[in-house]
């Protein structure tokens, strides 16, 4: 009951993101910032084992973000920053005035863009996975950026179209990338396998679907109705891919991680979202619910019947605050989830991960600490009411 995992990302140090400029101007071997890398992912997973954390995550210590390091893996891709996008950004102001409401550093933030045939040229997260199953003997979760967050974040057109006709023939190769990836990591042995696909939102909730900074032409189509189709169609045959008797799947959504200022995220429930959900069929919806900026968690089980088997993890931490939410808070948000869902099927976890993009994290170790201090109490309490 109430099983606890983080969602991915927590935040790397000074010297391992030093490391990392110094490794991508020739000043450092792959070999020692392997090392460091190692060094971190180390300290997060004993970091949760302190903290009885049911599922480890690897606390992604060696990506820039939770998305653009797939570059390294992938043929065909090529690290772009926001300035090196910006000449073929159609509406060339209006982008810059996004990154600029949206408080998005334009240099320090890249994106893995399709420049040619894409294809595997090594383990997209086999290394992290690696390393987990000889740090720990805990369950484990590896985390991945879903298909429809992958193709459109790596989609420029002007760029990309040289190479694929359209985004739909650039998706199929990305179906075909996650195939063999996780049968990779099902050979090698994993408890859940988490895609985050937090774009979703951004087309239900986003004025004419302009405002995202991580895929800049998803502006291309206005009309969410057939951005839903196109995403719900790349995810169902991921998810059709994975062989449930080893691995359980898990959907990750929300509503943007990358600022502590809330009023610049986005706002709405998950309705527009079900029939996605439902088409899917993952195992487990790891959902942001920690603010009222996700609706009631009623709205998830009106006119579908996406939780008949499935488990909700429920979003009871906010990432980008520093204050830890109060245990008898959380308790009592479960105990609402519980007039829906038998105990056995809630999971708890934060919002997000903490440290989205590598060189902005939304919080700090400290904090972070104090808040799986409280996750671990409202377990033991919720365990011993409910047992």
């Amino acid at each position: 009951m109430f099983e606890v995992s983080l969602m991915g990302s927590m935040p790397r140090g000074n010297a391992l993101l030093k490391a990392a400029r110094d490794l991508s101007k020739g000043r450092l071997d792959r070999e020692s910032y392997e090392a460091m890398v190692a060094a971190g992912t180390e300290k997060v997973v004993r970091l949760q084992e302190a903290y009885d954390v049911d599922y480890i995550t690897s606390g992604e210590q060696g990506r820039d973000n939770y998305v653009s390091f797939i570059a390294g893996a992938l043929d065909g891709v090529e690290m772009m920053s926001m300035s090196d996008m910006l000449p073929y950004i159609e509406d060339k102001k209006a982008y810059e005035d996004m990154l600029s409401i949206l408080d998005v550093p334009a240099n320090s933030i890249k994106n893995a863009i399709c420049q040619g045939k894409i294809k595997r040229s090594r383990s997209l997260v086999g290394g992290e996975l690696e390393a987990m199953k000889k740090l720990t003997d805990r369950k484990i979760k590896i985390t991945l950026p879903g298909p429809y967050l992958v193709t459109r974040s790596m989609w420029l057109k002007g760029l990309s179209d040289n190479f694929y006709d359209s985004k739909e023939a650039l998706g199929e190769d990305v179906i075909r990338v996650f195939k063999e990836e996780i049968e990779e990591l099902q050979a090698m042995g994993v408890d859940i396998i988490q895609f985050d696909e937090p774009v979703l939102t951004e087309v239900v909730f986003s004025p004419a679907h302009t405002r995202t900074f991580m895929c800049a032409s998803l502006s291309e189509k206005k009309d969410p109705t057939e951005e839903l189709a196109f995403a719900t169609h790349l995810i169902q045959s991921v998810f059709k891919t994975i062989d449930r008797s080893k691995s359980k799947v898990g959907l990750h959504v929300c509503r943007g991680n990358w600022s502590k200022d809330e009023t610049i995220l986005l706002t709405g429930p998950y309705t527009p979202l079900l029939d996605l959900f439902e088409a899917v069929k993952a195992d487990i919806y790891f959902l942001e619910f920690s603010t009222d900026r996700a609706g009631s968690i009623g709205s998830l089980f009106e006119g579908h019947d996406i939780f008949k088997e499935a488990t909700l993890g429920l979003g009871v931490m906010n990432p980008r605050s520093d204050e830890a939410e109060p245990a008898e808070k959380i308790i009592a948000r479960v105990e609402e989830v519980m007039e829906y869902l038998p105990k056995e099927r809630i999971m708890l976890n934060p919002d997000c991960g903490f440290a989205t993009f590598a060189k902005k994290p939304v919080n700090e170790l400290e904090h972070i600490e104090e808040k799986l201090a409280v996750l671990e109490s409202v377990k033991e309490k919720l365990r011993a009411r409910y047992a």
